[in-house]
């Protein structure tokens, strides 16, 4: 077997992966990592703060530690952004356990000074990123076509409470961020052209995309996302 990313991890080359790296050096440790036994390369752990994930740079030596916040849909990784890197194995891992646990947000940088635990992560941690997704989503230029379709939605008093994302253009309104599978109430919002809608619900038995007349919008979200 050839040397992972170019001699740049060579714990990673002899312990066959990156998954059995971390698992070697968590096992070492005494951390508890939550590393799935089939992983190799792919690193996604599941925390009640979001999905972990961590990848190498290529350039240098870094272990890049992201947190996922929306899910996946058919198969592609949803919103996540970047809370550190470090090119200590042990420390990342360390850390990784700390944040799975539980550990508080200003106990974690404290300890752990590779980590950057940014506004969002501070409110995804006081259950309160609902709000400041919809900022972000509105102030991103990135998004600019949904800005119209986001507004209409932000002004009703129901659905300024579900978490808003962008899945292929489509906006994604969850009854909360997690979980992130079929079990969270949702819907996905597409518009084609302007005011007219389609509106389609994941995980639904037979979900197929659904034409919703303009006047008709709010209120078939609502229902859509009540209680069952």
């Amino acid at each position: 077997m050839g040397t992972y990313r170019e001699d740049l991890y060579p714990d990673v080359t002899a312990s066959g992966g990156l998954g059995p790296a971390m698992k070697a050096a968590a096992k070492l440790r005494g951390c508890d990592i939550g590393l799935p036994p089939w992983e190799s390369d792919v690193i996604s752990i599941e925390t009640a703060r979001g999905f972990l994930s961590v990848h190498t740079a290529t350039e240098e030596r870094l272990f890049r530690v992201r947190v996922e916040i929306i899910g996946f849909a058919e198969g592609v990784p949803g919103f996540a952004w970047e809370i550190g890197s470090t090119d200590d194995l042990g420390l990342l891992v360390e850390a990784v356990a700390a944040w799975r646990e539980g550990m508080p947000l200003d106990e974690l940088k404290a300890r752990f000074g590779f980590l950057e635990l940014d506004e969002f992560a501070r409110a995804l941690e006081s259950g309160e990123p609902v709000s400041l997704q919809w900022s972000g989503l509105l102030s991103s230029d990135f998004h600019r076509r949904q800005w119209n379709l986001l507004r209409r939605l932000r002004t009703d008093e129901v659905l300024r409470n579900m978490f808003p994302s962008i899945t292929h253009g489509a906006v994604r309104l969850r009854v909360s961020p997690f979980p992130l599978d079929g079990t969270n109430r949702q819907v996905l919002v597409h518009e084609p052209e302007g005011d007219r809608y389609e509106v389609i619900r994941p995980g639904m038995p037979g979900a197929a995309w659904v034409e919703v007349p303009t006047g008709e919008l709010i209120a078939y979200l609502r229902a859509a996302l009540a209680e069952e």
